[in-house]
């Protein structure tokens, strides 16, 4: 972890773990009449177990697969974030949350790249697999208990629709999945 990235975390408390759940849940509740957001939130949970997959690895081999499966999941919504959802918070008014949202996804996958030039299971690559992987779920917080709720509560029934469309469209396009 950089310097910088140690001084970010002490001034920057992190959420709880009650408080991610509770901001889950409360975003579960708007994903009945949102399915992009149900889609969404179903790739958390995928990105959630997958950093279990890495963390819990026992071998070499099996953190190399744990991570590639990783940058998989992780890759493929976020870029389905950036094409469809982010799009949205600015035409929504909320530019500022979008702004953040790119560059916390851009950093990340800057983050991910070093980690698979790490030699797995060495404590460095421990180390920048639990920064990684904490910066993920702040990121997965601030979406699900502020931006996509915010999405949620003020795009139109037909935009609804078309989000929950084009976002499929792009995660499945990166997995190589046909729609």
């Amino acid at each position: 972890m950089s310097v910088l990235d140690k001084l970010v975390a002490a001034v920057t408390p992190m959420e709880s773990e009650e408080e991610r759940a509770q901001a889950h849940r409360d975003a579960q509740d708007l994903a009945a009449s949102n399915p992009w957001l149900d889609r969404a939130l179903r790739h958390h949970e995928q990105i959630g177990a997958a950093f279990e997959r890495a963390r819990h690895a026992t071998t070499e081999g099996d953190a190399t697969m744990a991570v590639k499966q990783l940058a998989e999941v992780l890759i493929a919504h976020s870029v389905a974030e950036e094409v469809v959802l982010y799009p949205a918070l600015v035409m929504e008014g909320h530019k500022a949350h979008a702004t953040i949202a790119y560059e916390e996804q851009t950093l990340v996958k800057v983050q991910m790249a070093e980690l698979e030039r790490l030699a797995p299971l060495s404590q460095e690559w421990r180390d920048k697999l639990e920064h990684i992987r904490g910066a993920v779920m702040h990121h997965i917080y601030e979406e699900e208990s502020t931006w996509f709720p915010e999405i949620a509560r003020e795009v139109s029934e037909t935009d609804r629709v078309l989000l929950d469309q084009r976002f499929a469209e792009e995660f499945n396009r990166y997995m190589g999945k046909a729609a």
